[in-house]
């Protein structure tokens, strides 16, 4: 609950000022009698009906003249201060109620005037609904152009929307990107509240030029109304923050209404978080390992490392679904870590032949001890760094490209190889293959499952497979699920392969037996490398 601001207190010497002007009052009826003493003196002393003037009635009345004047002053002294404080006390009372940089309301001002809003609105029979307004990655904007910029940029967006809905709104600004609006509306005309998040979104996707800087920004939008199960405006508040984070969910630089489903998927998404933060340190996220295959040859060179949660009551949870809330949570450089060293630990013994290639988030990249990080788990598990392949997604190295140069140097520097992963995918690869010292490039399973029905993507494959020849930079094509697909990619110059035609991925124990019944465990005096396909049938998980 939050404390009601405190009333201005009056400085601690107005009491003292009391006195003074006591004493004022005093010395002026004192120079009433003094003075009316001196003056009869003097006519008795022009007329020659008196002695003279008594010295000491003069002194006594100059002295209350001075008083009178020392009072005077401290009065006009008192009345400034006293102004003061109340200004003072009207800005405390403003600051109270209002966002300083925007002049919006602040959270709690939002929450007590939202309340006679949502009154009025049953009283007639109306809605009200709540916009939920987050900038999309404003953080950004702050650590590339600073907090002047973003402030400025603040500015424009609270200009923006007071711009665009209606006049009557009430808006908040709740957080350092995020905007509260709320409106009454006809509950029957859901398309005007529609139509008002639709302008929103377009709007604040114009855009900002400031100290000739152009930043392009978006926004994300939830939405909900108080006639739909909200009994209070702070109830009305969270539906919208919860479809505000479904909107951020699915794209962003969009709208959503609240519906009771995302309610449930928030609550999963939060047990989710919850039981993550306890599986990293437990090791219920388990590495598994996807075969690469030599096409030449068809023998097992290596694997690629994959994450399986192994939840106790959910059964396997894939990480498509928990890998997005661990970098959110900011647990997946943990995560990754100890996937590595359960991986490093299994495959130690394995044929030295064997490699293992690691994924890293792109997250990962903005941590400057991330190499050292690695290179410890490797001395720590006895894992060579010289079978370790780190494979980098061409989307994690916009961020900052200097930091992932220092990172793979660090990285490269003790034998550890670099894949390009994801080739092809829409960035500037050609500048990435030239700014750091690749090993080898993957072609993204997306061109991959489509180049015998799609000519596009066997041009786009082909052209991959040339430029790595070239660059002697050997390619490794992903999604392979079918022979045919195999022999084209065999064809056209692809070294390596993986996918689900050599079998699903399989976990530590799996793999174990699989290598064991090949001979390619360091142990074993023949470690040739056979072909998978001629001496044992595909295995699915």
């Amino acid at each position: 609950m939050t404390a009601s601001p405190a009333a201005p207190r009056l400085p601690r010497n107005i009491s003292r000022e009391f006195v003074t002007g006591a004493v004022t009052g005093a010395a002026a009826l004192l120079l009433v009698g003094t003075g009316g003493a001196v003056l009869l003196d003097a006519i008795a002393h022009v007329t020659g009906d008196g002695t003279g003037i008594d010295h000491r009635l003069i002194v006594a009345m100059l002295l209350n003249v001075a008083l009178i004047l020392f009072g005077v002053l401290r009065y006009r002294a008192l009345s400034v201060e006293l102004n003061e404080v109340a200004d003072a006390g009207m800005r405390d009372r403003i600051l109270a109620q209002r966002d300083p940089l925007t002049g919006f309301l602040n959270r709690r001002s939002l929450s007590e005037d939202g309340a006679t809003l949502f009154g009025s609105a049953r009283r007639r029979g109306k809605a009200v609904a709540m916009l939920m307004i987050d900038i999309d990655l404003f953080k950004g904007v702050n650590d590339l152009h600073g907090y002047a910029i973003g402030d400025l940029l603040l500015i424009h967006v609270a200009e923006t929307i007071a711009a665009i809905v209606p006049g009557s709104s009430l808006l908040a600004r709740l957080g350092a990107d995020e905007f509260a609006c709320a409106f009454i509306f006809d509950p029957s005309h859901q398309e005007v509240a529609d139509r008002i998040a639709e302008r929103l979104v377009a709007g604040l996707a114009t855009p900002f030029r400031a100290n000739g800087i152009e930043i392009h920004t978006s926004a994300s939008i939830g939405v909900a109304r108080s006639d739909a199960d909200c009994a209070s405006i702070d109830a009305l508040l969270r539906t919208a923050d919860i479809a505000l984070h479904a909107a951020r969910t699915n794209g962003r630089n969009r709208h959503a209404w609240f519906s009771p489903s995302m309610e449930r998927t928030l609550q999963l998404r939060g047990e989710l978080e919850t039981g993550l933060r306890h599986a990293i340190p437990a090791q219920q996220i388990i590495p598994c390992f996807e075969q690469q295959v030599d096409l030449a040859t068809g023998r097992v060179t290596g694997f690629e490392v994959l994450a399986r949660w192994e939840h106790p009551t959910r059964g396997t949870i894939t990480p498509d679904v928990f890998i997005p809330i661990a970098e959110e949570i900011g647990a997946i450089g943990d995560l990754s870590l100890s996937i590595m060293r359960q991986a490093f630990t299994a495959a130690r013994d394995w044929d030295a032949a064997l490699t293992l290639s690691v994924n890293i988030s792109p997250l990962q990249l903005r941590d400057a001890w991330l190499a050292q990080k690695i290179i410890k788990t490797l001395v720590e598990t006895g894992f060579p760094a010289s079978r370790l392949e780190i494979e980098i997604t061409e989307s994690a190295l916009f961020d900052n490209l200097p930091l992932a140069q220092s990172i793979v140097g660090s990285l490269k520097n003790q034998g550890i190889r670099l894949a390009l992963d994801d080739f092809g995918t829409g960035y500037s690869s050609l500048a990435h293959l030239r700014a750091l010292p690749f090993d080898r490039i993957k072609i993204d399973k997306s061109f991959v499952a489509s180049i015998l029905e799609n000519p596009e993507s066997m041009a786009i494959v082909n052209t991959i497979a040339r430029l790595g020849d070239s660059l002697n930079l050997p390619t490794t094509a992903e999604g392979i699920e079918d022979a045919a697909v195999e022999e084209r990619l065999c064809a056209i110059g692809c070294a390596k392969g993986q996918g689900y035609l050599y079998g699903r991925p399989l976990n530590a124990a799996q793999v174990r037996r699989m290598l064991a019944e090949k001979r390619l465990l360091a142990h074993q005096p023949d470690s040739e490398f056979p072909a998978l396909r001629d001496s044992s049938p595909r295995l699915a998980s």
